[in-house]
């Protein structure tokens, strides 16, 4: 089993209520039978296409021989299958071919294939998000151009922000776009770490990459959009030639090891379009606003990269739950009698104490994911302005949280599999040593765990006075208002929860207050330098909330199930929660330690 279908029935039908946006012109064609449907297309796909060569994509990762990437064949025969799906275009417009799906729908589809073999699904992932950032901001001859060959699966897409020299620093970038006459562009420079970045899976890869324009501002604020495909694209809608994009090689990662991971040379001169130097580009939208249009996929990949993290903890926690209640081993520690039969290992109470741990983890992480798919289609289809506001708010506070939290913790879930497999967790006869190593890259994709937590305490503290941060505190409330009420049911959580939201505001008060009475306008150096430690505050407070909501969905329901819901919220409250105590006491204290460590110490 890769997920919990009962799970995701729960949280999307008894918790989030997806059917009642059935009741929405975008959805109207949706119900409950629809979103079934899509699932079980999603689980037999993933299970029966995507899972069979999870072990044999990573132990036979991409060989490039100077000319051409090779993969093995088991990758693009899942994509073809896929592509028939219909799901690339799955929450996309009707104009282009989508199935207007919910976004919290699709979500829930998705982590089906995170699950199943996240390096494979990673081609069409990132292709969904190259075109959905073509459909925002790019021009109608580009949507027609670009994004209807991927919603009909014939193109596969990338996103190319990093450099060699710059890493997350884009202000730094070099890559520069020279115009031409015909109102195209020729762009130079080189990209690193360019997941998808170069194969044969599709007839055309369209890059998406950040450029200078020369004589444009300095800084992140000169940074512009281009389309820059492998091959060009004619009149008719053909391929043309071989665009001067050129593989320099291949990095070669500890997991994801089917998802080629590139260094593009961009104007290399070995292939050149007319016999110009220089890779062919089209700008999208206004010149210098590319990372502002950027932040559309950026955004949205941020969200992903947290589902698949959720989606590989996951299904590492069913598999040390099946190995758990299968593998004897020991006797109870009153069982004194060796004659006596061992035992399965989940009999034994520190294996549960492992087990608990990665529910309340995996289950609290698939939550949030969902959750931020449901803002996503509040903020876009909402009745009110003030509605749709309210989830565009929340939403842009809590995508740090949805990219980070589900990296770290559950990963940590991934960790507490091997650690109930014994020996037997880091060999490769079991899958559970493989999602280790797959989740490992998460707290580093798109944006570092402390770059996220700069991101959260740095900006969307602050911005729009706070408003992000306020509605976030007024749903919280509305939820803890919500389990008073409710006979008594929750009473000791909904306690915690509001210490601990009460704890966070204040502390932020005091960081922004403090800093700012020591050092005039604020120093962010002060501010900033326990960033992480705040947003792994902020994300166990956010999780704990929806526990909550969970618990206030299972109210009053018997069954195996339902027992399960509370035993986790109850481990989560009672486990996890409190580590954010000293983590806000050492906030609070706007403590100096690492800004007054010298570098020569170290």
């Amino acid at each position: 089993m890769l997920l919990s279908r009962r799970d995701l029935d729960f949280q999307l039908y008894e918790w989030l209520d997806v059917v009642a946006l059935a009741e929405r012109e975008r959805f109207a064609e949706h119900g409950r039978e629809t979103f079934d449907a899509v699932l079980d297309l999603a689980e037999q796909v993933a299970t029966e296409h995507f899972y069979p060569h999870l072990r044999a994509s990573d132990t036979h990762e991409p060989t490039f021989d100077g000319e051409r990437v090779h993969l093995i064949p088991q990758i693009g025969a899942a994509l073809g299958v896929f592509a028939e799906t219909g799901l690339i275009s799955a929450t996309m417009d009707a104009e282009v071919g989508g199935a207007q799906l919910p976004e919290v729908v699709a979500n829930a589809c998705y982590a089906w294939f995170m699950a199943a073999n996240v390096a494979t699904f990673a081609y069409p992932l990132l292709a969904m998000g190259n075109a959905n950032l073509l459909l925002a901001h790019g021009s109608p001859e580009q949507v027609d151009t670009w994004v209807r060959p991927v919603v009909d699966g014939r193109f596969l897409g990338t996103m190319c922000l990093s450099e060699p020299q710059a890493g997350s620093s884009l202000a730094d970038i070099t890559t520069r776009a020279q115009p031409q006459p015909d109102g195209t562009y020729r762009l130079f420079g080189n990209k690193m770490w360019i997941s998808g970045g170069d194969h044969d899976l599709a007839e055309n890869i369209v890059h998406l990459v950040l450029a200078k324009i020369p004589g444009g501002p300095a800084g992140v604020k000169g940074i512009s959009l281009f389309i820059v495909p492998k091959f060009l694209v004619k009149p008719d809608g053909t391929l043309g030639e071989r665009n001067d994009v050129v593989l320099a090689g291949l990095n070669h990662k500890m997991g994801y090891r089917g998802t080629t991971n590139t260094l593009l040379n961009f104007g290399e001169g070995r292939h050149r379009p007319g016999g110009e130097p220089g890779a062919v580009g089209y700008l999208v939208g206004e010149p210098h606003r590319g990372l502002s249009y950027m932040f559309h996929m950026m955004n949205e990949a941020r969200i992903k990269v947290g589902a698949g993290a959720m989606a590989i903890g996951y299904t590492g926690y069913l598999k040390s739950l099946k190995y758990a209640r299968e593998r004897p081993q020991g006797r109870p520690p009153a069982g004194k009698d060796p004659r006596s039969p061992q035992v399965p290992i989940i009999e034994h109470a520190d294996v549960r104490r492992m087990l608990l741990a990665q529910k309340s983890y995996v289950e609290g992480a698939l939550a949030l994911v969902l959750y931020a798919g449901r803002l996503l289609d509040e903020e876009r289809t909402a009745p009110t302005a003030r509605q749709r506001e309210r989830a565009h708010l929340l939403l842009d506070v809590l995508t740090p949280i949805v990219k980070s939290w589900p990296s770290q913790w559950c990963l940590k879930a991934n960790s507490l599999a091997i650690q109930i497999h014994g020996g037997y967790g880091y060999t490769r006869e079991y899958d559970v040593e493989q999602h280790y190593r797959d989740n490992r890259l998460n707290p580093i994709h798109e944006g570092t765990h402390g770059i996220q937590a700069i991101d959260l305490l740095g900006r969307k503290v602050a911005l729009a006075g706070g408003a992000g941060l306020a509605a976030l505190a007024d749903a919280m409330r509305a939820t803890i208002a919500r389990a008073r009420e409710a006979a008594g049911r929750c009473p000791d959580e909904a306690g915690q929860l509001t210490e601990s939201a009460g704890r966070l505001a204040a502390t932020v008060e005091r960081i922004v207050e403090v800093t700012a009475t020591l050092h005039g306008a604020g120093d962010p150096n002060v501010t900033l330098a326990n960033a992480s430690v705040y947003l792994e505050a902020v994300g166990h407070t956010v999780v704990a909330w929806l526990w909550l909501e969970q618990l206030l969905a299972a109210a009053g329901k018997q069954g195996a199930f339902y027992e399960g819901k509370r035993a986790a919220a109850r481990y989560f409250y009672r486990h996890e929660l409190p580590r954010t105590g000293p983590q806000l006491d050492l906030l609070a204290s706007l403590d100096r330690t690492t800004l007054d460590t010298d570098p020569a110490w170290l």
